[in-house]
C-alpha cells in the first residue's frame, strides 16, 4: 500500500459503494473482478476462529461457494478450526485482492453444510486431493514426512478400485454474515469503507466508515 497519490488505484466503474443496497450484489461484482484480475487463488480468504481460552486463530482457506445463505469452505472436522468451530460456532473472514486493492471482511455465526452438499463437493475434488483427505490427520503431530507419504500410499492402494467416498471426518461450514465490510484503497490513505449490517426485518443497513 502506498502513501502517495502517484499509484492510485483505479476508480470503480459499474459499482459505486454508495449505490448498492445488497452486499451480495456488490460481492458478486467484486469477486468476478478478482477472478479476472487476481493472478492466483482469488477465492483465498483468511478464516479467524477462537480456541477454548478465547485466543484467536487465523489461517488461509478457500471459498468454495457463496450465495445469500452464506460463504462455504471445507475442512477436516478434527482440525484445529473444526474443533474450535464445534465449541464456538462463530467466525470472521477476510478476502484481500492485492491486484484490485480491495478487501472484504465478513463476520457471523457458522453452521455445517448438509451431508449431500459435502458429498457432492468431495467428488469434484482431484483424485489425489481425495486420497490426501483420507491420509492426513490434519493438525495432529506428524512423526516424519515419510509417515505421511506412507499413509498416502496405503490409501492409494485402498481406493485403487472403485469410488472414493467422503470420510465422515471431513465436511463443510457456512459462515452466515451478520456484517460485511467493503474496503477500497484510495490515495493518501483516504480509503473507502462501507459496512453492511444485517437487519432482522429490513434486509441490510449501509454505513460509510472513516478510513
Amino acid at each position: 500500500m502506498t502513501d502517495d497519490g502517484n499509484n492510485a488505484p483505479p476508480e470503480l466503474t459499474s459499482c459505486d459503494l454508495d449505490e448498492i443496497d445488497n452486499p451480495f450484489s456488490l460481492f458478486r461484482q467484486w469477486f468476478k473482478d478478482a477472478e479476472e484480475s487476481e493472478p492466483a487463488d482469488p477465492n483465498a480468504m483468511a478464516l479467524a476462529t477462537v480456541d477454548e481460552t478465547g485466543l484467536p486463530d487465523v489461517r488461509m482457506v478457500l471459498l468454495k461457494g457463496y450465495n445469500e445463505a452464506g460463504f462455504v469452505f471445507y475442512t477436516n472436522l478434527n482440525s484445529c478450526k473444526g474443533v474450535e468451530l464445534a465449541a464456538n460456532p462463530q467466525a470472521a473472514l477476510c478476502l484481500h485482492w492485492k491486484s484490485l486493492r480491495r478487501q472484504v471482511r465478513i463476520r457471523g455465526p457458522v453452521e455445517a453444510v448438509s451431508d449431500a452438499d459435502a458429498d457432492d463437493y468431495f467428488q469434484t475434488r482431484p483424485y489425489m486431493n481425495r486420497i490426501g483427505t483420507w491420509a492426513s490427520r490434519q493438525s495432529q503431530p506428524l512423526e516424519s514426512r515419510f509417515a505421511l507419504e506412507k499413509a498416502v500410499a496405503v490409501q492409494t492402494a485402498r481406493f485403487a478400485v472403485g469410488p472414493i467416498p467422503r470420510p465422515d471426518f471431513w465436511s463443510g461450514y457456512r459462515i452466515i454474515p451478520e456484517t460485511m465490510e467493503f474496503w477500497r484503497e484510495a490515495a493518501f490513505r483516504l480509503h473507502d469503507r462501507v459496512l453492511y449490517r444485517r437487519q432482522a426485518r429490513d434486509g441490510w443497513s449501509r454505513t460509510r466508515l472513516y478510513p
